[in-house]
């Protein structure tokens, strides 16, 4: 079976050729800005990338008769359990008017979905941004007009469980595992028996992230939001000019990393706050899991960071055996949930 895997991000789309689980051809098709600032809305970008997708697939030799399905990542669509859906009408609808916002991710089933419709095949995607398992009790905020809801990086969470879970030499579905997700943006989750029952994402609480601010000071936040500034400004500033980024100027850790290295005070208080937050999530997880964690799981492209996953183990290692997945496994993941439907698992209904 040969699967057809798409994955928009803000600046790039990468496309994938599986043959089960081979990966025959990867390709980075990037976008520039003087490109994207012609479309008004994230939407309009639909046929643009469609158009690239396509000549990628024949850059690297293929054709559209070549494939049994096409795959995509999910984007901010409703919250759904963990599994891989067909892309309907219903999920276009959602993807034409978001619930949760504009995402780049929410071209990936509009672009899917059109690949598809032109060979004649199916359109599926897996674990979106929007996955929700939590338990009751982790959804209670403290302010009854609130609720806390489930947005974390599911595709990688979940695809790195299972790959920690082999190590292991047991099924993703009989363990309890923390993974921390530390890329663009940074995720912890208590995975329980295969569910994900509590999370921090930098989008609304937890450790902050390069550019985002994660959890803030009640107090501090509602000056700061009532001190001139539009909802608009408050919302670009704390979701991608916040983090590290306020602080040193860079949203490059690996530039962070240096120069704490080279003797840069601030910036080795900024590695080791990265830390202390990281930390205090894990562990804020393993209590959900009642200290009966069978290991954790550090991923994302900062755990290449030899210097980053040592000073984590320093303050964790005692809770779990600790494995490290360094980088992201999408691609792979979305290929593997749409094998799952073609060998005839049935697939989730959105």
């Amino acid at each position: 079976m040969k699967v057809f895997v798409i994955n928009p991000g803000a600046t790039s789309t990468k496309i994938a050729v599986f043959e089960e689980s081979e990966q025959l051809a990867r390709l980075t098709i990037e976008h520039p800005a003087q490109e994207l600032v012609k479309f008004e809305k994230i939407i309009d970008q639909r046929k643009y990338r469609r158009e690239l997708v396509l000549d990628g697939m024949k850059e690297s030799g293929f054709e559209l008769s070549d494939f049994d399905a096409i795959c995509s990542r999910g984007g901010l669509l409703r919250h759904i359990p963990s599994g891989t859906y067909e892309v309907t009408e219903r999920v276009i609808e959602d993807v034409m008017n978001p619930p949760y916002g504009e995402h780049a991710s929410n071209l990936g089933v509009l672009i899917a979905k059109d690949i598809a419709d032109m060979a004649g095949l199916r359109a599926y995607f897996s674990d979106p941004v929007s996955v929700d398992e939590l338990q009751p009790l982790a959804r209670i905020s403290g302010f009854k007009e609130m609720e806390r809801e489930s947005f974390f990086h599911a595709l990688n969470h979940k695809g790195m469980a299972r790959r920690a879970a082999e190590r292991l030499g047991r099924a993703y579905e009989e363990l309890n595992l923390i993974v921390l997700h530390m890329g663009g943006g940074v995720s912890s989750a208590a995975h329980r028996k295969g569910r994900v029952v509590d999370m921090f994402n930098v989008k609304d609480d937890g450790a902050f992230s390069m550019d985002r601010a994660g959890s803030l000071p009640v107090n501090a936040l509602i000056n700061y939001c009532f001190s001139g500034r539009t909802k608009a400004e408050v919302k670009k500033t704390l979701g991608s000019e916040a983090g590290m980024y306020s602080y040193l100027g860079t949203k490059d850790f690996i530039e962070v990393e240096k120069r704490a290295l080279a003797g840069d005070e601030e910036c080795l208080l900024m590695f080791e706050a990265f830390v202390y937050q990281q930390i205090k999530d894990v562990g804020s997880m393993a209590a959900v899991l009642c200290m009966d964690v069978d290991a954790i799981v550090l991923t994302g492209g900062m755990a290449n960071s030899k210097l980053l996953c040592e000073r984590i183990k320093q303050y964790i290692g005692k809770i779990a055996p600790i494995i490290i997945l360094p980088g992201e496994a999408e691609m792979q993941s979305l290929a593997e949930g749409t094998l799952r439907v073609l060998h005839g698992a049935e697939p989730s209904v959105y």
